[in-house]
């Protein structure tokens, strides 16, 4: 027997898929679609691409509106239901073009990615059956970013690889897209989300992990996000782990949404507009009881507890223009006399000297 025997190879060892605990994972992501008939609000957009998905034949695609409609929430679930969990990865390219918008991504990762020849199949995962036709998808993300000189060498791109490779671009603002980009791709708009959906899905992501919150901390939540419904989960997220880090856990309120948003409480500003006479305005006389010390002391005190001065103006200017006791001639000076300020703190202005003189200016009109 020798004692030089060949070693026997051994057998390798599949490698450990890299789980996340559902524990640490953002809600966002967690919720995030699996099909296009979960994406919430945007109806149109949903039936187009239903059919779309029966015939198997998509074409270039634009998707553009504010952030956190659902764009890329919609092109991941559709590439999903396209390809299956097993080739996702090695049909689907997703880039986000605010990083990696140079024209050499274009020429290189881009490129590469799209010459390469896949072949149709159907193939069975988890019981279900997935199509998987024989094109790939590149998503951009962000692709308002993109350099002029990415837009052009990326048009020629979509044109010689359209055959076996489609493209979805993902933006805010369709208008920073070249004309010759947008021309190839079927636009589709998505809109901000309304309350009545944004609701329902704040609601059930609530019940799914067991968060106890009311309809008041509700609408905190989409009027703090304006139709943002990625904003509006993660703001619920962390205002649960804040209710929950203490002992015993203390229910969420609308104050601590409105704290995580970085927007000033409603008693702050309500404080503020009584100061000025808003709330006080007699609508058949137009008179107002304010004073300059008090209006000052207010101002003061906003400014000692570090609220933001252009966050103070923002909301005082979405009540006064919607105030029912104001005239628009008073509205239409309020409006000037914000525009003003905004300007000022845009340049490094005092920020507590521009809310005395915002308050004082606006306390002026309202008298008047």
């Amino acid at each position: 027997m020798s004692f030089f025997t060949k070693p026997q190879p051994q057998s390798a060892k599949p490698a450990q898929k890299h789980v996340v605990d559902p524990a640490l994972q953002p809600w966002v992501e967690k919720y995030r679609p699996k099909t296009i008939d979960e994406v919430s609000a945007q109806d149109h957009t949903v039936a187009v691409l239903r059919k779309t998905l029966s015939s198997t034949n998509l074409p270039h695609m634009l998707f553009y509106g504010p952030p956190g409609t659902g764009k890329t929430s919609t092109i991941l679930a559709l590439a999903r239901q396209l390809f299956g969990p097993d080739n996702f990865r090695n049909r689907v390219l997703e880039l986000n073009a605010s990083d990696e918008r140079g024209i050499s991504i274009v020429r290189e990762k881009i490129k590469n990615f799209a010459r390469q020849t896949p072949r149709a199949q159907t193939i069975a995962s988890n019981g279900k059956e997935y199509p998987c036709p024989p094109y790939k998808i590149i998503i951009l993300d962000e692709a308002d970013s993109m350099t002029q000189d990415a837009q052009g060498a990326l048009r020629r791109i979509m044109e010689s690889y359209a055959r076996i490779t489609r493209f979805c671009l993902v933006c805010n603002y369709v208008t920073r897209i070249i004309e010759p980009l947008a021309s190839r791709c079927s636009k589709f708009r998505f809109t901000p989300l309304d309350n009545l959906s944004s609701s329902a899905r704040l609601v059930h992501i609530a019940s799914e992990e067991h968060v106890d919150v009311n309809s008041a901390v509700v609408d905190t939540l989409i009027d703090v996000s304006s139709g943002d419904l990625r904003r509006a989960i993660t703001y619920l997220q962390s205002a649960h782990r804040l209710s929950s880090s203490t002992d015993p856990p203390t229910p969420i309120s609308p104050r601590d949404i409105q704290e995580i948003a970085g927007v000033v409480p409603d008693v702050v500003i309500n404080s503020l507009l009584s100061t000025i006479g808003i709330e006080s305005i007699d609508s058949a006389s137009g008179t107002s009881r304010a004073s300059f010390d008090s209006i000052r002391n207010q101002a003061s005190a906003m400014m000692r507890e570090g609220y933001s001065a252009s966050q103070i103006l923002s909301q005082v200017h979405d009540i006064v223009v919607l105030h029912p006791a104001l005239n628009a001639s008073q509205k239409s000076r309020c409006a000037i006399i914000f525009g003003e300020a905004d300007k000022a703190l845009c340049d490094g202005a005092d920020e507590e000297l521009w809310i005395l003189e915002v308050s004082l200016r606006v306390h002026k009109v309202i008298s008047s």
